[in-house]
């Protein structure tokens, strides 16, 4: 495992904030987002479709705290477009947006350094006033959009409305999973093009390598992966970049390759204060989360025996809730990875809490790995 100091010349034009939201390409955005908020505990934030003049397509905007997903779909047969990605990736994320200062020096900086635009600045407004876009292509079909809100002070963006559907009741009887932030984004990537990624991110966006772990580190009895995150400046939005290494079986990252057609994202994970909380939460609204052996904490125990972490919360809580520790001499984070979130084995979504704690969970890939094996197993594509 590889902790990077260097972060390289600080841009002088430019700033990449935070993580806007995500959009999801999906068949039908009006389930999908009821199957997140029924599941992951979101609720209604906007609406664009054909009774707010959206002609073409539609979409759901939910949020919780501060992690906002848009689930869009076509609303006509001839979109050939979404259409295309549809067939091609199943639901998925098309879209990572990026809230950015300075639109004009970003992309006077993408642009010479050569990335393609696939739209160039442009503005939207309504009554809540002005915002400015730009979008430009990453790994495989996937795009960032980079939005700069100004003083915008609407619902969520211009051509959104409040949603039109009457609040569901159901939502007012599950606990709330408290989910505050995306901590990071993953993305697969087919053998041999992670390095050629991360080199995009440092080549046209600036960001730098944060921590890496290579198949040596990384690896069960069956598969391996190698892993890079990328990050802005200012560390505020981390990009893990994965890819498979060669094993005896194949591994969840070549089965996510095969089965989304390419690159793209794997899973989200969202940031919580109290995991443990969050995942009882979680489980009674059923969702279905990823479990690793009971060795893993035998295992678990004896380590911390010679570190001197202290872990707050109960082990035996943790061990019963199916959550993974990873621990340094200075901290350590809790995490959990729930089962894939539609039919194809493609994006999953990651809970984790951090206590001083800035890695990845290095230590839990392999009991993850082994988890995941279990379920490609019956899927028939270990």
């Amino acid at each position: 495992m590889t902790t990077y100091t260097d972060k390289g010349p600080k841009p002088e034009l430019g700033k990449f904030l935070h993580f806007d939201h995500i959009t999801f390409w999906v068949g039908n955005a009006k389930q999908a987002a009821s199957y997140y908020r029924t599941r992951m505990g979101f609720q209604d934030l906007a609406y664009k479709g054909l009774e707010t003049g959206s002609r073409e397509v539609c979409c759901h905007a939910v949020r919780q705290n501060k992690i906002v997903f848009v689930f869009a779909s076509p609303l006509l047969p001839g979109n050939e477009v979404m259409g295309r990605h549809l067939v091609t990736h199943g639901d998925g994320v098309k879209d990572v947006a990026f809230s950015v200062e300075d639109l004009d020096g970003i992309m006077k900086m993408a642009k010479q350094r050569g990335a393609k635009i696939i739209k160039d600045i442009w503005e939207e407004e309504d009554e809540g006033g002005k915002v400015r876009y730009a979008q430009v292509q990453t790994y495989g079909d996937t795009t960032h959009t980079f939005i700069e809100r100004g003083n915008y002070s609407g619902l969520f963006l211009p051509g959104f409305k409040k949603p039109i559907a009457a609040r569901d009741v159901i939502l007012d009887k599950l606990p709330d999973p408290e989910l505050q932030f995306i901590d990071h984004i993953v993305g697969n990537q087919p053998d041999l093009e992670m390095e050629n990624v991360a080199s995009w991110y440092e080549k046209h966006l600036m960001f730098h390598r944060f921590w890496s772990v290579d198949d040596s580190q990384i690896h069960t009895q069956y598969s391996s992966l190698r892993s890079i995150v990328m990050t802005n400046y200012e560390e505020t939005i981390k990009m893990p970049i994965n890819e498979p290494a060669s094993g005896k079986r194949k591994s969840q990252i070549q089965e996510y390759v095969d089965y989304y057609g390419g690159a793209g994202v794997q899973h989200i994970a969202l940031n919580t204060n109290n995991i443990i909380s969050s995942i009882i939460k979680l489980k009674e609204r059923g969702v279905e989360f990823l479990k690793v052996p009971e060795t893993y904490y035998d295992q678990l125990r004896e380590r911390l025996k010679n570190s001197p972490v202290k872990i707050i919360e109960d082990l035996n809580i943790i061990q019963d809730l199916k959550i993974l520790v990873d621990f340094d001499d200075n901290g350590y984070l809790l995490q959990i990875f729930t089962k894939n979130m539609q039919d194809r084995p493609t994006v999953f979504l990651e809970v984790i809490q951090r206590h001083n704690h800035s890695g990845f969970g290095a230590g839990n890939f392999k009991a993850l790995f082994e988890a995941i094996e279990l379920d490609q197993s019956a899927r028939g594509n270990l």
